[in-house]
């Protein structure tokens, strides 16, 4: 761990988990595990559109006043933005990898490094994040980026199993984004499939997918075959199990690659080696066909891919993440120039929470 020297010095730390969207719990908890581990405090703040998937031994933090009250060191998120009012260290942790989802070449083009100035702290995954976002920490002088690794993949790395090869099961995902989605164009392919081979499938989509027409008929299908289940929402153990991933261009692909397994894409928007990608629905079945049968070139370059994005594959993003909050307020803290989220939009934040002190 590269900022291991400050491990015990800030052992009763508190931090808060804020989670906006659903993804939030496999990416946070991780991080609760190794907080609690090191003796710090922890609690969780949803936002209102948060489902609430809490458990009973996780503390929660009702309200605005609350949240504020509880006086954090560190408020960790996978979103993109954060309460500016929080008290301490706001710290950016992603939710996915940017893997130039809507066909994006350079990160000057990505959402995922636009600086919206909520953020002192940024926790990076491998080279394709740090070193843009190096670049930016530069320019803009108001955050310091840290390359940790994502702590999502620490319970993909300790919990990886031998996936079940007989019968195979192929795990479908979607990305929400209009255009993208092949959640309709496939739908009839994984129907005859399910019907006339003898895989086993698990369905899973997006969260802003939840109660659209086409998740509920594919709801439908796994209630009519025993060979398919519905996931309400992607767990490690639905990734474990399958053997192929079916996708068309969402961050799961990398998710998925980590444990040295391939993906089918339907009509991915950056394609490469790394992927099996078809540009029609009567490609998908002797796609997965190849993918099942692990072709050596094509594993290799899943490995190089995965390199890319994710440096870290040693189980220990976590402590990393938490070794660079200790260095950032060590040695950043308060150092830095301000940040510049306009004044508009902090009002706009207060304005939706009636939140004014």
């Amino acid at each position: 761990s590269n900022y291991s020297y400050y491990h015990g010095e800030f052992m009763s730390k508190r931090y808060v988990l804020f989670a906006a969207l659903p993804y939030a719990y496999s990416i946070l908890r991780p991080i609760q595990s190794e907080i609690k581990k090191r003796g710090g405090e922890v609690a969780w703040y949803l936002e209102a559109e948060c489902e609430d998937l809490l458990r009973p031994d996780e503390k929660r933090l009702a309200t605005v006043e609350e949240l504020v009250a509880y006086n954090p060191d560190a408020t960790l998120t996978p979103g993109n933005y954060i309460y500016h009012f929080i008290p301490g260290i706001k710290v950016g942790v992603f939710h996915g990898y940017f893997i130039g989802k809507r066909g994006e070449k350079t990160y000057q083009e990505d959402s995922h490094f636009r600086i919206r100035g909520w953020f002192d702290l940024i926790c990076t995954q491998g080279p394709s994040s740090t070193e843009p976002y190096k670049l930016l920490e530069q320019k803009h002088g108001s955050f310091k980026a840290y390359e940790t690794g994502w702590c999502k993949v620490d319970t993909y790395i300790n919990g990886k199993q031998p996936p079940a090869t007989n019968p195979p099961t192929i795990l479908y995902g979607t990305t929400f984004t209009k255009g993208i989605s092949s959640s309709e164009a496939v739908y009839s392919t994984i129907e005859r499939l399910a019907k006339e081979r003898d895989w086993n499938w698990v369905l899973t989509f997006h969260p802003k997918l939840h109660g659209s027409e086409i998740v509920e008929r594919y709801k439908h299908l796994a209630e009519s075959l025993e060979n398919v289940r519905y996931l309400h929402n992607v767990d490690l153990e639905s990734v474990n199990e399958a053997s192929v991933l079916l996708c068309d261009s969402s961050s799961i692909i990398l998710e998925f690659m980590m444990q040295d397994k391939p993906v089918v894409t339907y009509r991915n928007t950056n394609p490469g080696p790394h992927l099996i990608n078809v540009t029609s629905t009567d490609q998908i079945e002797q796609a997965l066909d190849t993918a099942l049968a692990r072709p050596p070139e094509l594993m290799a370059n899943i490995n190089e891919y995965v390199k890319h994005h994710e440096k870290y594959r040693d189980g220990r993003n976590c402590e990393r993440v938490l070794d660079a909050i200790d260095d950032f307020i060590l040695n950043h803290k308060g150092k830095l120039k301000p940040h510049k989220p306009g004044i508009w939009r902090k009002f706009q934040l207060r304005k939706k929470l009636g939140y004014w002190k």
